[in-house]
């Protein structure tokens, strides 16, 4: 059974999807308590930085200390979320999957962030339909020309 908080980001990924964006949800957790959501909005917005996490991050507002804080995402983070993530000390991300994009899980642990991985399916399978289906507006997404 998936975790309430994953299922969480996966809901903030279809939204995205179903705005015209990339499939890619967030949130931000202290125990029990949901402390932000997201997903990107780099073409509903038109904003480079409006990454999943990103998103996710600012919609908490300032949460004071991250210390206990879990963040959750669908993807594996990329450089400029990962750089958020251990910016703030979060200490331990779940990620949905790294098999569509490797992202940079050796890079959070190596500052001391738990990253668990799950490879879920559903997550697996909306970003390979989603590549498949938008290959530039994904390309764009992660920086390839």
């Amino acid at each position: 059974m998936r975790d309430k908080f994953m299922q969480m980001a996966i809901d903030e990924a279809k939204k995205g999807l179903e705005e015209g964006g990339i499939p890619i949800g967030s949130v931000l957790v202290r125990g029990e308590e949901l402390l932000g959501r997201g997903h990107n909005k780099r073409v509903q917005d038109g904003n480079p930085i409006a990454h999943g996490e990103i998103d996710c991050l600012m919609n908490a507002g300032r949460v004071g200390s991250y210390r206990n804080t879990v963040l959750y995402s669908t993807l594996m983070p990329c450089f400029l979320c990962a750089g958020a993530i251990v910016q703030f000390g979060i200490k331990k991300v779940i990620v949905g999957e790294n098999a569509t994009f490797h992202g940079t899980g050796e890079f959070m642990r190596a500052q001391g962030v738990e990253v668990i991985n799950l490879q879920d399916e559903e997550c697996i399978s909306m970003m390979r339909d989603f590549i498949q289906n938008k290959p530039q507006l994904w390309n764009e997404d992660i920086g390839v020309d």
